[in-house]
């Protein structure tokens, strides 16, 4: 692989850092994809050699993710934001409730169009502690046995939280927007009857969304819906019902690629708990300079999130990482201080040298 002479850390949440591997294979068949003289970009999407593509990418994230033959897998565009709004157009019928698990900002705005559509419920939030944590196993979760689904956001990217055990639901369908830890560890997919994630984190560019929605789930959507906005027509016609982002579905087949030949998914776990084990020790270890915003029960491996308790010290820490290549780290506005985003692609060199400058920091203004 040809390094470039210039890859700065990138720690920004999304879009997000790349696979170099991914990068290099793209940059090898930029002007000519699998002999055909052309860019993917170029081709038509009904062409054997795209159709070809589209499907390996399919079988690759089915092999990866262990997708059972019962769920389908969709390659949409519009994001996690435009599920927001399918998910219940789909999903809710007419006097039909569903319930939402709010633990985050992301949680609240698809709470906001479940609403739009039906009588969609919050019986969970952390509103009172700025969503500093995700419920844990034994928490009491009101769930409602007579609705449609029950929605939760898996990561949280903006307040660094993560579900480390999902609820059990009973029979009532589980939908997760997973668009920040897809792909990152091993997730029994045979429980969820829904998931959605944007590409930009773990998954590839902007501008595709992956859905993957069970049968039974599929078999229970609402049937006089646009043939944009229905999951059934999208199943029917196999993610090709209009011009899918062609050149995102060829990255994304890039990335999965690189997630194999890593080792799969257990290889990419332990990668990522390193990873967020050395950014949460540093932060740990000078508690009177860093304060992590998430409760340590549900820290995640993605989005590690802190504050300082000087707005002048954080200011001269970023332009401190700005010099050493550490670009992306200002946290969001709602939560101040610090984000370092550590998806798959991250590579370890990246976070030692985060590391590094945190403590080198912390050793001369704690």
């Amino acid at each position: 692989m040809i390094v470039p002479t210039h890859r700065v850390h990138n720690f920004n949440a999304g879009p997000a850092v790349l696979p170099l591997e991914a990068l290099e294979r793209a940059r090898n068949e930029w002007f000519d994809f699998a002999g055909t003289g052309m860019s993917v970009m170029e081709m038509s999407h009904r062409s054997k050699e795209f159709l070809a593509l589209h499907a390996e990418a399919q079988r690759l994230l089915r092999e990866l993710m262990e997708i059972p033959e019962s769920h389908h897998i969709l390659f949409l565009q519009g994001g996690a934001s435009l599920q927001f709004d399918m998910v219940p157009r789909n999903l809710l019928g007419e006097g039909a409730g569903a319930d939402y698990i709010v633990t985050g900002s992301w949680a609240e705005k698809a709470l906001e169009e479940g609403k739009r559509h039906g009588a969609a419920r919050e019986i969970w939030a952390a509103r009172e502690s700025n969503f500093d944590h995700v419920p844990q196993p034994g928490d009491a979760l009101s769930i409602d046995p007579a609705a449609r689904y029950v929605h939760l956001t898996s990561n949280n990217t903006i307040h660094g939280t993560q579900w480390k055990h999902f609820p059990d639901t009973g029979d009532v369908p589980l939908v997760a927007d997973m668009s920040s830890d897809i792909l990152s560890r091993p997730v029994d997919v045979s429980r969820f009857g829904l998931i959605y994630a944007g590409a930009q984190k773990n998954l590839g560019p902007s501008g595709l969304t992956v859905v993957i929605i069970r049968e039974d789930v599929l078999q229970s959507c609402a049937k006089n819906l646009g043939p944009m906005l229905a999951y059934r027509n999208h199943v029917k016609n196999d993610s090709l019902y209009n011009t899918p982002p062609t050149f995102a579905i060829y990255m994304l087949r890039n990335v999965l690629q690189w997630v194999k030949d890593l080792g799969g998914l257990p290889s990419i776990t332990a990668r990522n708990e390193r990873k967020a084990e050395l950014l949460y020790e540093v932060i740990d270890a000078f508690p009177e300079l860093y304060r992590g915003h998430a409760r340590v029960d549900s820290r995640s491996t993605m989005n590690v999130t802190w504050t300082m308790s000087d707005e002048a010290l954080e200011k001269r820490f970023l332009a401190a990482a700005q010099d050493r290549d550490l670009i992306g780290l200002k946290g969001h506005r709602s939560v101040g201080g610090f984000r370092a985003s550590v998806y798959n692609a991250m590579p370890l060199m990246g976070v030692r040298a985060l590391v590094d400058h945190m403590r080198s920091f912390a050793e001369r203004n704690a």
